[in-house]
C-alpha cells in the first residue's frame, strides 16, 4: 500500500475541484454533471498514477513492493559539490584515509541536503545520480507527494501540482509532442476536454513535469529531444520541472535547471531502508530488519556492505537476506550476481536500448575486460586510471581475441561502460575508478582465478591487507575437480616460509609436544595455537615489539577461526592472561597490586587446568607453588629489588610448568614479526577454507595437521639440538 490509496477519494475530490477551476465557466444546468466526470476522472487518474509508478517490481521480484512502504529520503549533494572535484593524487590520499571509495572525489561530500527540500526550493531540476541510485524513484515519490497536496496542507512537498510523469525512452521520433503526450496521460483518464484543459493547467503554471531517464533517450534523437524541452520549458516556465539522467550521460544543455547529484545511502538511510523493507507484521515479530542490519554490520560482510550505499545493490541484498535470513557465506557468488545486475539485469528491467557497440561484446567477454583491468589496478597498487590508459587496455584486450568483431572501438566500448551500466565512474576530470572497491575486489580475484595469478599474488601479497579480500574471494571462483586445493597449499607454502629460524621452530615442537593428545575438546590446532598464546601473552614485557606486529591479536583470531565453537572460552581466559600479566607489571606499586597478581594467577592457573590445553592436565605444581609465593607476599618496606625479585619468581614458576623457559619467548624483532606473519597467512587460510566451493578433505587434514608444528626440517636449519626438541615435558599436573 502506498498510503495514498486510503486518501484516494479526498485526493481526488481535490484534484477535480482544482482541473474544474481551470477551465471556462459553464451553466449552472452542467455544473454537477461536469464536476462529477472531473472527479470520476482524477480518481482514475489517482489510480493509474499509483499503479504505473508507485510499484517497484525489480531484479526477479515475484510480487510489486509499494514505493511509498520501501522509499526512504534521498540526498543531494550541494550544487557547487556536483562538479568540486579533487585532484586525481587526492583522491588517491582520501581514498587510503577513508577506506570508503564510493563517496569519493567530492570537496564537500558531507554535505548533503535532503532530496525534498531541495524539490521544494528548486523551479528547475535535474537530478544526477549513477545506475540504480534512486533517481527514477526519487522522481515517482515526488509525484505521489504532490497528489498528497490536495488534500492535506500541511505535506512534504510545498507546491500544488498535478504531477505528470514521462519517461523519456518514449521520444524516440524527430517530432515530439510534449503537449499532446501530456494530454494523453490526462486523456486516457477521462477528463473532460483534456487538450483544453492541458492547455489552461500549462498556462497558468499547475503542473509538475516529472522527465524521467534523459540518458534512455537514443543518442541519434538526444539533440532533438535537448532543444524539444527546452523550447517546451521556455514557453511554458511558470510550472515545475523535474529531470533525471545518469551523470555520466550528462552533457548539460538545460540552461534553467539546477544540477545536482544523488548522494550514496549513509547509514541512517541503509537502516532505515532495511527497517522499511522489512516492515511486515511476520518480520517485526521475528525482529528480521535488526538482525539484518546487525549482519551487515559484521566485519566479515563489510566488503557486502559498500554495496549497500547505492539503492538497487541494498534491494538486491533485501531479496536475497530475505530467502535465507542470512548473507551467502561464499561471498564471490554474491558479488558475481550485484555485478550481472550492473552489467545486464538492470539494463534489461529498465529496457534500455543497447548500443551497437555490444553486438560483439558478450557479457562473459565483459567480465573478461573488467577483471583485467581490476588486476592491474591492484597489482601496481593504483586506485585511479586515466582514459587514455583505461581506451589502451581495453584495445589491447580486443586486440588479443580473435573472435571480437574489429569494428569495436576502446573509446566507444568505454563509454557505453560508464553510461550504460555504471561499474566505471570519471571521479574527477580524467581520473577513473570502479564504482565499488567490492567490484573491483571480486574482479580482480576472477582475475586470479581465471587465468592462475593466485601463486605470484600469494608469494608476493600474502601478508599485505590490502589484498585480503581478493584473496578470500579467489577460492570461491575456484570451483573446478582441484576446487581451492592447490590454493589452499600455496598458502601453507607461503606460510611456513615464515618459520625460518631456530627459535620459531622450537616454538613450534613446544606447542605440538605440550598439548599433544591433552584432554580438551579443542581442536588440536587450536590447542597449539592456544599454547604459544599463553606463553607469549605472560611474556610480554620480555617482548616490546610484539604490540607492533601485533602478534597477540593474530594469534587470538588463528584461534577463533580455527573452533569457533569454543571461541568465547579460549577468548575469555587469554584475556585473563593479559590480566595477569598487567597485574605483574605493577607489583612494585603497592601491596594490593601484589595481592591481586597472585590471585589473578592462582585463578588463571584454575581454569587452564580446566580447559585441558595441555598434557597431564593439573596446575596442582603450579598451584601449590603460586600458593607458596602467596604465603610471602611482599609488603610496602620490601625494597624495589626484592619485588621484582618476586615478580620473576611468578613469571619462572609459570614457564617451568609450561615445560619452558621465558629466554626461549624473547624473540627479537625479526622472529616476533615473522611469527606475527605467520598467524596471519594461517588465519586467512583457515577462511579462505570456509569461503571456498571445494575442497578436498585429505588435502585440508594434512594442512591443519601441520599448523603450528613447525614442521621444516630442522637438519637442513643447522640445529644441533633438534633432536631433543620433541623430548619436552611440561609439568602442568598429573593428576585431573
Amino acid at each position: 500500500m502506498t498510503g495514498l490509496e486510503l486518501l484516494a477519494e479526498p485526493v481526488a475530490e481535490g484534484i477535480a475541484s482544482f482541473a474544474f477551476n481551470l477551465l471556462p465557466r459553464v451553466g449552472s444546468q452542467a455544473v454537477a454533471e461536469i464536476r462529477n466526470l472531473f472527479f470520476n476522472a482524477s480518481r482514475k487518474y489517482v489510480h493509474t498514477y499509483r499503479q504505473r509508478h508507485c510499484q517497484l517490481k525489480v531484479l526477479g521480484m515475484r510480487e510489486p513492493v509499494d514505493l511509498a512502504k520501501v522509499y526512504t529520503g534521498v540526498k543531494f549533494l550541494d550544487e557547487d559539490d556536483v562538479l568540486g572535484f579533487e585532484s586525481p593524487q587526492a583522491l588517491e590520499q582520501q581514498y587510503r584515509k577513508t577506506r570508503f571509495r564510493s563517496s569519493i572525489g567530492r570537496r564537500n561530500s558531507n554535505e548533503k541536503r535532503s532530496g525534498i527540500d531541495v524539490a521544494n526550493e528548486k523551479q528547475y531540476l535535474m537530478v544526477l545520480g549513477a545506475p540504480g541510485a534512486g533517481k527514477s524513484t526519487f522522481l515517482r515519490k515526488l509525484g505521489l507527494e504532490a497528489l498528497r497536496t490536495f488534500h492535506h496542507e500541511h505535506v512534504a512537498y510545498h507546491h500544488r501540482k498535478i504531477p505528470v510523469l514521462l519517461e523519456l525512452k518514449r521520444f524516440e521520433t524527430d517530432n515530439i509532442d510534449i503537449e499532446m503526450l501530456i494530454s494523453e496521460e490526462f486523456s486516457h483518464c477521462g477528463f473532460p476536454a483534456p487538450t483544453e484543459f492541458v492547455q489552461q493547467a500549462l498556462r497558468q503554471g499547475k503542473l509538475l513535469i516529472l522527465l524521467d531517464g534523459l540518458d534512455e533517450v537514443p543518442t541519434a534523437n538526444l539533440d532533438n529531444v535537448i532543444c524539444t524541452i527546452q523550447n517546451f520549458v521556455d514557453r511554458y516556465d511558470q510550472n515545475r520541472f523535474i529531470g533525471s539522467c545518469r551523470t555520466a550521460a550528462y552533457h548539460g544543455g538545460f540552461t534553467r535547471f539546477s544540477d545536482v547529484g544523488m548522494a550514496d545511502f549513509d547509514n541512517e538511510q541503509i537502516e532505515q531502508f532495511i527497517k522499511n523493507w522489512f516492515s511486515s507484521e511476520q518480520d517485526a515479530e521475528r525482529g528480521t530488519s535488526q538482525r539484518c542490519w546487525e549482519t551487515l554490520q559484521e566485519e566479515k560482510n563489510r566488503a557486502a556492505k559498500e554495496l549497500a550505499h547505492t539503492p538497487l545493490l541494498l534491494t538486491f541484498l533485501c531479496l536475497v537476506y530475505d530467502r535465507s535470513q542470512r548473507f551467502p557465506a561464499n561471498r564471490s557468488s554474491l558479488y558475481q550476481r550485484a555485478l550481472r545486475i550492473l552489467l545486464e539485469e538492470w539494463a534489461a528491467e529498465k529496457r534500455i536500448n543497447r548500443d551497437e557497440i555490444y553486438e560483439g561484446l558478450s557479457i562473459e567477454l565483459e567480465e573478461g575486460l573488467l577483471s583485467e583491468i581490476a588486476f592491474a589496478g591492484f597489482e601496481s597498487n593504483r586506485l585511479f586510471f586515466s582514459r587514455r590508459e583505461l581506451t589502451a587496455q581495453i584495445k589491447d584486450f580486443l586486440a588479443s581475441n580473435l573472435n571480437v568483431p574489429k569494428i569495436l572501438d576502446g573509446e566507444a566500448v568505454l563509454q557505453a561502460i560508464e553510461v550504460q551500466q555504471g561499474i566505471l565512474v570519471e571521479r574527477a576530470e580524467d581520473a577513473y575508478s570502479f564504482s565499488h572497491l567490492t567490484l573491483q575486489e571480486y574482479l580482480t580475484a576472477q582475475c586470479l582465478a581465471d587465468n592462475h595469478h593466485w601463486d605470484s599474488v600469494i608469494a608476493a601479497h600474502a601478508t599485505d591487507r590490502r589484498w585480503r579480500e581478493v584473496l578470500l574471494l579467489t577460492p570461491g571462483l575456484l570451483t573446478g575437480k582441484q576446487g581451492a586445493n592447490h590454493f589452499l597449499e600455496a598458502l601453507e607454502h607461503k606460510a611456513n616460509q615464515c618459520l625460518n629460524s631456530i627459535k620459531l621452530q622450537r616454538l613450534g615442537q613446544w606447542a605440538t609436544a605440550s598439548t599433544n593428545n591433552s584432554l580438551g575438546s579443542f581442536r588440536p590446532v587450536a590447542k597449539r595455537v592456544s599454547a604459544i598464546y599463553l606463553a607469549l601473552a605472560l611474556n610480554r614485557e620480555l617482548n616490546r615489539d610484539l604490540a607492533r606486529t601485533h602478534i597477540l591479536e593474530r594469534a587470538r583470531a588463528l584461534a577463533l577461526a580455527l573452533d569457533p565453537d569454543h571461541a568465547r572460552m579460549i577468548d575469555m581466559n587469554l584475556a585473563r592472561t593479559l590480566t595477569l600479566n598487567h597485574a605483574l607489571t605493577r607489583v612494585h606499586k603497592s601491596d594490593l597490586d601484589i595481592t591481586r597478581a597472585i590471585a589473578r594467577g592462582i585463578t588463571l592457573a584454575k581454569r587452564f587446568a580446566r580447559l585441558n590445553i595441555f598434557t597431564s592436565v593439573n596446575c596442582l605444581d603450579l598451584l601449590k607453588g603460586l600458593q607458596t609465593l602467596k604465603c610471602s607476599i611482599p609488603t610496602q618496606e620490601t625494597s624495589e629489588y626484592q619485588k621484582q625479585i618476586f615478580q620473576a619468581r611468578v613469571l619462572k614458576l609459570w614457564f617451568s610448568s609450561l615445560g619452558i623457559s621465558p629466554d626461549d619467548w624473547h624473540l627479537s624483532p625479526t622472529d616476533a614479526q615473522a611469527l606475527a606473519d605467520y598467524f596471519y597467512i594461517c588465519e586467512l587460510m583457515v577462511r579462505c577454507k570456509q569461503m571456498a566451493v571445494r575442497v578436498s578433505p585429505q588435502i585440508w587434514v594434512g594442512i591443519e595437521s601441520r599448523l603450528v608444528t613447525a614442521s621444516t626440517d630442522h637438519r637442513a636449519l643447522g640445529d644441533p639440538n633438534w633432536l631433543n626438541m620433541n623430548t619436552v615435558q611440561p609439568s602442568l599436573a598429573k593428576h585431573a
